[in-house]
C-alpha cells in the first residue's frame, strides 16, 4: 500500500513537472516572439532584454491573478453548495 502511495506521489510529481514545463515553454515562446526581432547579433539588446523581463513579469502576474480569482470563485461556489444543502436539509 505504501509503495502504491509512493508511486502515485511520483506520478503526481512528474505530471506537475510536465505542466510546469509546458507553461515555461509557452512563456518562453510568447516573450521570444514578442520581443526578439534582431538576429544579427549573439547578444540581447537592452530593449530586448527589458521587453522579455516585462513580458515575463506581466505573464506571471496575470497568471497569479487568474489563479487567485479562480480560487475565490471556487470558495463562493463551495459556500453556495453548502448553503443549498443546509437549506434543503441534506447535511454534507
Amino acid at each position: 500500500m505504501a509503495a502504491s502511495a509512493q508511486m502515485m506521489s511520483e506520478a503526481d510529481q512528474i505530471k506537475t513537472f510536465k505542466e510546469f514545463l509546458v507553461q515555461y515553454n509557452k512563456l518562453s515562446e510568447l516573450c521570444f516572439n514578442d520581443c526578439i526581432h534582431d538576429f544579427t547579433s549573439r547578444n540581447l539588446r537592452s530593449t530586448e532584454d527589458k521587453c522579455t523581463i516585462n513580458c515575463m513579469e506581466k505573464y506571471l502576474r496575470t497568471n497569479q491573478r487568474v489563479s487567485q480569482r479562480f480560487h475565490e470563485f471556487q470558495m463562493i461556489a463551495n459556500e453556495n453548495m453548502i448553503a443549498l444543502a443546509q437549506k434543503s436539509g441534506n447535511p454534507s
